[in-house]
């Protein structure tokens, strides 16, 4: 048996990170499949994944800036064994609260936090073992049940409060702690059946709920090294005539085993007091089903003092249901349900600044299924394109196009689960995949993997940059066969080169010599290839090595903050000194880089 942690430290966080992570991944259909409550949308599994993937991104984001900084002092990769126990702890936190996805990432958000500001607190050593854990997970219940407008019952807030007590009634070390809060959570999973009329009238349990189930599953796997059993519930509550179809992969009436490595079982929306359940939240019992629900569900991450945030709940607490605050220290998450999704953005402007802002629509139904909505399935078209994009001009661009987009801004690149669900909102038999970013490769071939598994037929093109995009898009035909368009886009994407114009954010080595920070780079097929002063006079300095090797048409993709005479400078500086070759240009909006430069 592998060595495991014997009391909570760094490698236990990222461990658990890790193993959390699969095992949503893995219940991620099923929990999607029983998610009925208080909005039947089918995407808690999903929220809670991606959620807790950008999590753990954010661990390995510490983990890999002290290995990098131990070997630049000759210390080895063994860096990362120095990562404290604060720092992994609270940067999962922090992941988390930045990447959550719906009620159930936003309640799964304020759990973690609530365990960091246990863990990390400073001077107590006793809290890295069982009792440590225990106050951790007790702290955790109740910062997510206060960050929820108006709790309720059977949700993931109850299965997450069952959890701190029962670790609270254990003695031990971290795993017998952790144990003890993973059986309590599946005990009152399987009660939630019976708690709400629409889980009861569904024969499934709290999908949020579960999905906790399934994080407290790998936190005993982090310290024991093998995954509980998965809990057989005993429910004795059977589905209502006529209940909610579709819940496949929940085999019991409510409880529904978990797969062996995820232990637990659940059921519904998640909103409020239940990870998604979240939607639960300022639902009010059962009163959003039987009157219905708001037309939008309105996400955004907000940085404001405090007094200001009292002030938006209160706001936002009159204009809809399903609140969930959460976050701290000058930055929140803000989840609501409305009829009047602009107002919901206004009250964030006036309390702060938010940014990231998501709005959907439920009307709208499942995009495969048409479930929800009353309509037929609609019908998948043939071929699709998507593609990742650095900036809302290239997005708009894009579509117009017809490629379905994830936008990609600075420093927040897509995780897979973001790319499969774009591959599912495009709703084609076949769909060709643009990661547009040499660094997107891996977590697109993912992406494309599972969408294969879930039988949509993907090829991935491995474009580099938005601009190998644009040449792919230009050259596609969706009534060839899939493999000749394929071939046909591949060949236009790699047929291109790509530059970039960025300024140096700190000192560097690099291809072209040591960088200062405020210097302009101009980046040629990834690598450093010009250090200069003046941003046009190095764009033309990029654009003249590039034509040297010809070109028959250049393409320039402008930032916002690129200067607003650059595009004529290079415009004029092809055609004067380049016969033949064509220039077009597009605006980018916020790309990150201050110009894109393609050559085809």
């Amino acid at each position: 048996m592998p060595q495991v942690p014997q009391t909570f430290d760094a490698v236990a966080v990222r461990t658990w990170c890790g193993l959390a992570l699969q095992a949503l991944g893995r219940a991620r259909e099923e929990i999607d499949a029983i998610n009925v409550y208080p909005v039947a949308d089918g995407d808690t599994g999903t929220n809670l994944y991606l959620t807790v993937e950008s999590a753990t991104a954010a661990v390995e984001a510490v983990f890999a800036g002290h290995e990098a900084a131990a070997t630049a002092e000759g210390a080895g990769a063994a860096g990362g064994s120095d990562v404290s126990l604060a720092d992994a702890i609270r940067a999962m936190a922090h992941g988390a609260l930045i990447g959550a996805r719906g009620n159930s990432g936003t309640i799964l958000a304020q759990l973690l936090r609530g365990m960091a500001q246990v863990l990390a607190a400073e001077g107590e050593a006793a809290h890295t073992d069982g009792r440590g854990l225990c106050l951790a997970l007790r702290n955790a219940a109740d910062s997510a049940r206060g960050a929820v407008a108006h709790p309720v019952e059977g949700t993931v807030l109850t299965v997450a409060s069952a959890a701190a007590e029962a670790a609270c009634g254990a003695e031990g070390d971290c795993g017998t702690v952790a144990l003890a809060a993973h059986e309590g959570a599946g005990t009152a999973l399987t009660a939630t059946t019976g708690q709400l009329a629409v889980l009861r009238h569904a024969g499934v349990v709290d999908a949020g709920g579960r999905g906790l189930v399934a994080v407290l599953a790998a936190l005993v796997e982090t310290f024991t090294g093998e995954a509980p059993r998965p809990f057989v519930s005993a429910a004795p509550h059977e589905p209502a005539e006529g209940a909610v179809p579709g819940t496949r992969g929940v085999p019991g009436p409510a409880g529904v085993p978990a797969p062996a490595a995820d232990a637990g079982a659940g059921g519904s929306r998640a909103a409020g007091p239940d990870g998604h359940g979240a939607d639960a939240t300022a639902a009010c019992g059962d009163a959003a089903a039987e009157t219905g629900h708001p037309a939008f569900e309105v996400i955004y991450l907000l940085e404001a003092e405090d007094a200001a945030v009292e002030r938006l709940r209160d706001r936002l607490d009159g204009l809809g249901d399903s609140l969930v605050v959460v976050g701290g220290d000058g930055l929140w998450n803000v989840h609501v349900h409305v009829d009047d999704a602009g107002a919901a953005v206004e009250a964030g402007v006036e309390a702060g600044r938010p940014h990231r802002i998501r709005i959907t629509h439920f009307g709208l139904g499942d995009a495969h299924t048409g479930a929800g909505t009353g309509r037929p399935p609609r019908e998948r078209a043939q071929r699709a394109v998507v593609a990742v994009v650095p900036g809302e001009g290239l997005a708009g661009l894009y579509t117009e196009a017809g490629a379905t987009t994830v936008l990609a801004r600075p420093g927040e690149p897509p995780a897979s689960g973001e790319l499969v669900e774009a591959v599912r909102r495009a709703h084609a038999r076949e769909v060709v995949l643009l990661p547009n970013d040499a660094d997107l490769r891996h977590t697109a071939a993912a992406a494309a993997e599972q969408a294969r598994a879930e039988g949509v037929r993907v090829a991935l093109i491995p474009t580099r940059s938005a601009v190998q995009g644009i040449a792919a898009l230009a050259v596609h035909e969706p009534e060839r066969r899939f493999d000749e368009d394929v071939v046909a886009m591949t060949s236009a994407a790699g047929a291109t080169r790509y530059a970039e114009v960025v300024v140096a954010e700190r000192q560097s080595w690099t291809m072209a010599g040591i960088c200062q920070a405020g210097d302009v780079l101009g980046l040629i097929d990834g690598d450093v290839a010009v250090i200069g002063a003046d941003v046009t006079a190095t764009a033309e300095t990029v654009l003249d090595r590039m034509l040297a090797a010809g070109g028959e048409m250049v393409t320039l993709v402008l930032g916002d903050e690129a200067p607003e005479t650059i595009a004529a400078r290079l415009e004029s500086r092809v055609r004067e000194s380049y016969l033949a070759v064509d220039t077009v240009v597009y605006r980018g909006g916020r790309q990150g880089a201050l110009l894109l430069i393609g050559v085809e």
